[in-house]
This record gives structure tokens, C-alpha cells and sequence, in this order.
């Protein structure tokens, strides 16, 4: 089994497959996961050891919350204005709790598709 448990099953591929709790997960070549609906909180948690984060807190766990809650009421992921109303945070203590930003942390471990139009 690879680090925080995630067995890499098709590596050097455009997208890697691995298997977490028994079951198979596509990631994009960014890491993002391709179907949403395969997230849950032990991948949130193995995805945030991966990006330095030993343990999720309540603050991160509302961010992510409100990230899955949103984009699954409305087929996209918050604008920042958004996620900082909906949060109550503002976008630096948003980003000071995830190592990789918004982007490619808050988002990522939400389980949320790669925001490919975001800079």
C-alpha cells in the first residue's frame, strides 16, 4: 500500500487510479478527483496528509462542507466572493488553512472536479 494509503494501481497514465478503502478512485493528472460523488472523509483526510496537513480541523471542515454543499446545488464550485459570504472567512484565512490555496487544496480535498479556467 503507497503513502496514506493509496495504492497508485495505473501509474504514468493521464490519470491515476488508486484504490482507497477498498475502492477505486480516478484522479486527473493534477490530483483532482473526476467524479465528486467517490469523495469522502477518510480520502479528504488522506488527500490533506498529502499537501502537509496532519489532522483537518473544524475551520477546514466548513470550508469543505460549504464547498460540496455549494457545488452540489449549484454544477459549479463557489466564486471566491462566494466561498468567503458562505464561510464567513475571509480568503487569507481560507488560504492560511490550506497549504496549496483554494485551488488546489480547499478544493481538492472537497473532492470537487479540476477548475481548469481558474488561474
Amino acid at each position: 500500500m503507497g503513502m496514506n494509503g493509496l495504492d497508485s494501481v495505473q501509474p504514468g497514465s493521464m490519470y491515476t487510479v488508486q484504490i482507497v478503502d477498498g475502492r477505486e478512485v480516478t484522479f486527473d493528472e493534477e490530483g483532482f478527483l473526476l467524479d465528486p460523488d467517490l469523495w469522502n472523509e477518510r480520502l479528504a483526510e488522506m488527500l490533506a496528509l498529502e499537501d502537509g496537513l496532519p489532522e483537518l480541523s473544524t475551520i477546514h471542515w466548513h470550508v469543505i462542507s460549504f464547498l460540496r454543499e455549494y457545488y452540489f446545488a449549484n454544477g459549479k464550485a463557489p466564486l471566491n466572493s462566494e466561498l468567503r459570504k458562505g464561510t464567513g472567512l475571509s480568503l487569507s484565512e481560507i488560504e492560511a488553512g490550506f497549504p496549496r490555496g483554494i485551488r488546489q487544496g480547499a478544493r481538492r480535498l472537497a473532492g470537487l472536479p479540476n477548475p481548469r479556467g481558474c488561474a
